[in-house]
């Protein structure tokens, strides 16, 4: 777009120093011939007038033509059955008479118009022969003149038509830019919406909350399983270092009075410990038969 404006513009300002060269070696014959192009442009411009008003009137008379043979075939129906008049007939032939008065009017009207761009054209094209023979000499003298101006006219004619549909297309692509950014931001929104909804949802549901029921207490079990298994020695492994750290106690000791203290959570069977010290017994040749709580 923006090249075709700088040709355009380009075009015109060679267009204006040319032909001011033309005229300041033409001198002033060009101004008097100036009336003569100035009425041809007028007859030409009445001219597609008049063109355009005869196709409006041939339209016109198209359609006044058609309705008068809608209502032709409306009467036939209607007079078909003189008995029974049937309400879509009438209706049917009423609609026919209002397009047959609309067409009428418009032909009225088109025929008018013609008669009055028919009679602007024919004045025009009298003016425009007149001024031919009261300016013949100047008109032939100024004849490059104009000439120049008509190729020039044109070439910028079809510059300023291929200006208008790149400013046209620009408009669209515009347009469109515009729409795709728009559902850029909706898609972008609704992607930062879901995302939040799902930053909430987490924030807001505990740990293990989306399990179900049926599978928590299994949850639960695993985990006291396998967590305090792991955090913690098993019952028997617990009891083993209990007896081996009693045992060594024993030995160094007669008395149990420093075991008052522990938990009574803890608690030891008489006949475990007969059976550890029968077995300690027997490899250090030491026995003790004491039944111990703790």
């Amino acid at each position: 777009l923006q090249e075709a404006r700088t040709a355009y513009r380009r075009i015109l300002s060679e267009s204006a120093r040319k032909l001011n060269a033309q005229g300041s070696q033409l001198g002033n014959c060009i101004e008097k011939a100036r009336p003569y192009y100035e009425a041809r442009r007028l007859a030409k411009e009445a001219q597609q007038e008049t063109q355009k008003a005869a196709l409006r009137y041939e339209r016109a008379v198209s359609m006044h033509n058609a309705a008068r043979e809608m209502v032709f075939v409306a009467e036939q129906g209607v007079m078909a059955d003189k008995n029974r008049l049937d309400p879509t007939w009438q209706e049917m032939l009423n609609h026919a008479t209002c397009k047959v008065n609309e067409a009428e009017e418009e032909r009225l009207r088109s025929e008018r118009e013609h008669q009055r761009v028919t009679q602007l054209c024919q004045q025009a094209e009298a003016k425009v022969q007149a001024l031919q023979k009261s300016l013949k000499r100047v008109i032939v003298k100024s004849k490059p003149y104009f000439e120049l101006k008509a190729q020039f006219n044109q070439i910028l004619e079809e510059h300023k038509a291929k200006v208008t549909a790149l400013e046209r297309l620009v408009s669209q692509a515009k347009t469109r830019y515009s729409v795709a950014l728009r559902n850029l931001e909706q898609i972008s929104e609704q992607i930062h919406a879901r995302r939040l909804q799902r930053l909430i949802v987490r924030r807001a549901s505990p740990v293990g909350a989306e399990a179900s029921p049926q599978h928590a207490g299994t949850e639960v079990g695993v985990t006291r399983g396998t967590y305090l298994g792991t955090e913690c020695p098993p019952a028997d492994t617990l009891s083993v270092l209990s007896l081996q750290t009693i045992a060594s106690d024993l030995q160094k000791f007669d008395s149990v009075e420093h075991l008052l203290g522990l938990s009574d959570a803890t608690s030891l069977n008489s006949d475990e410990l007969e059976e550890r010290e029968q077995r300690r017994g027997g490899q250090g040749h030491f026995k003790h038969h004491r039944s111990i709580s703790l």
